[in-house]
């Protein structure tokens, strides 16, 4: 982690640094952005932490291909159109350096159209999300951190967070092996994201990482 801090905290670009942490589903993204988050805090510089579950579609969208599918969550769960024109894009060009914190309320399903920050230029910004890498969204992040994990050791920590939610271990096991770990292996075959990443973690296990490439 330290290494990985100081190499972002040098990095000055004149806008703010626009960080995404891409891995599979049950990569363990989230608990490594906010460890990565105060860490960059503790140099001095602001970090901002995006949370992920504030730029989903609507339901009605996300399910458009049914709740099984694979496809239908690689295409559909996540709104990167607005991710792109609302975060990334506004982070990338000049001040003001204005931007969405979320565009879309999950419990409720509703749109958010009025929840907005302002960064320094000198800021860190850092999302983390699975697929981060796709078309022409590579292009706006100045970092992409891909948690190498492994798809087994992924899938059991994924089922073990979301089981309650899906309805049981069983449920939750059907889902991921079929709609989430599904889309990623899309992912994975489409886009390469490992390749393509200015950073690699190995991070099959999460309390012994190791950098790959950096």
């Amino acid at each position: 982690m330290d290494r990985v801090v100081h190499g972002l905290a040098a990095r000055e670009l004149g806008h703010p640094l626009r960080v995404g942490i891409d891995g599979l589903v049950g990569a363990g993204k989230t608990t490594f952005a906010r460890e990565l988050v105060e860490n960059l805090r503790s140099t001095g510089r602001a970090a901002i932490h995006l949370d992920s579950d504030g730029f989903h579609n609507l339901r009605a969208i996300r399910y458009q291909q049914g709740r099984e599918s694979a496809r239908g969550y690689y295409d559909d769960a996540y709104d990167f159109d607005s991710l792109a024109d609302r975060v990334l894009k506004p982070l990338g060009s000049g001040p003001p350096f204005i931007f969405a914190t979320k565009i879309h309320d999950l419990p409720s399903d509703e749109q958010e159209r009025d929840a907005t920050a302002h960064a320094e230029p000198d800021s860190i910004v850092v999302f983390d999300c699975t697929f981060l890498q796709r078309g022409a969204l590579r292009d706006l992040w100045d970092d992409v951190i891909w948690l190498d994990t492994d798809r087994t050791a992924a899938l059991r920590r994924g089922v073990s967070r979301d089981a309650e939610d899906l309805g049981g271990e069983a449920s939750a096991t059907a889902a991921y092996e079929s709609r989430y770990m599904g889309a990623c292996d899309l992912y994975l075959a489409e886009e390469r994201p490992t390749e393509r990443a200015s950073i690699v973690i190995e991070h099959t296990d999460p309390a012994n990482p190791r950098i790959v490439r950096l």
